[in-house]
């Protein structure tokens, strides 16, 4: 892999939490790190961001959801790796939320990253090598009320991760997934404006429990560097794993999960959040 670190990554959703750590992270590493934003305004808070670090950034405009503009921007760039992070919360119980609302969120947070993994392989497969991070979730192993379509994307996330880490690794490209606990990031300030828009809703009580759990949890949440320098272990180790768990909480879920029946993880779900 010589020169593989002088190489070209772009990084999704870069202006704020993981993204931007791992945009800087990598700069820092040596990569050509380059990430996109939505809006001129976002791509200045990344600038201020790589300034302050002392290491350069660049980035594109993208909007994750724009099949052309994706196409565009792997057709400038031919990315060496892809690090697909941009996302959102989306929170609401199944029964509240629209077709609408989670045809948007399977859009940003599966098809998407699909979308740019499949435009980039063929350049990836030309090099011989390449690599995809999936920004996951524990989340993506295990379900809670309230937040089920979030759930549901990066589960889905996960499964596509599998089947592309199958069929590419004959063209020497790694994907890989990395599954954080709770990180301290923008998107949990999100979950406020998500409660804001279910006014009315039978499951008002619910998401007020919600707000004052992850208030208290909040204290515990790991750093969105650590999630970046996992990124940073995935793309510079000669052999990468196929998941990696950032944070105690994380790897406790992660390990127990399998341990606990279901009926008994409903009842205590269930118990937690007053359902």
């Amino acid at each position: 892999m010589s020169g593989w670190n002088e190489q070209t990554v772009l990084t999704t959703g870069a202006n704020s939490g993981i993204g931007l750590a791992t945009v800087v992270h990598l700069a820092r590493l040596g990569f050509r790190s380059v990430g996109s934003v939505r809006s001129y305004a976002k791509a200045d808070q990344v600038a201020e961001a790589a300034a302050s670090a002392g290491v350069p950034v660049e980035t594109v405009l993208l909007d994750v959801t724009d099949a052309r503009g994706c196409s565009d921007v792997i057709e400038e760039l031919h990315p060496a790796a892809i690090v697909n992070n941009a996302g959102y919360p989306g929170v609401g119980a199944i029964e509240d939320v629209t077709d609408d609302e989670a045809r948007q969120q399977l859009d940003t947070m599966v098809i998407a990253p699909m979308r740019l993994a499949r435009l980039a392989i063929p350049h990836m497969r030309r090099a011989g090598q390449g690599r995809i991070v999936n920004i996951s979730s524990i989340y993506g192993l295990t379900t809670t009320p309230f937040s089920g379509w979030y759930q549901a994307c990066k589960h889905a996330l996960e499964a596509a991760s599998d089947a592309l880490r199958l069929e590419v690794a004959r063209d020497g490209i790694r994907v890989v997934v990395v599954e954080p606990g709770g990180v301290q990031t923008g998107i949990w300030g999100a979950f406020e404006d998500d409660v804001g828009h279910r006014a009315g809703s039978d499951y008002a009580a619910g998401y007020q429990r919600l707000r004052t759990l992850l208030k208290a949890f909040s204290l515990f949440m790991g750093e969105p560097e650590g999630v970046a320098k996992a990124v940073g272990k995935a793309l510079t180790t000669r052999s990468p794993h196929a998941r990696y768990l950032v944070g105690p909480d994380a790897r406790v879920i992660a390990a127990t999960q399998p341990l606990i029946p279901t009926d008994l993880r409903d009842r205590i779900t269930r118990l937690v959040t007053g359902l």
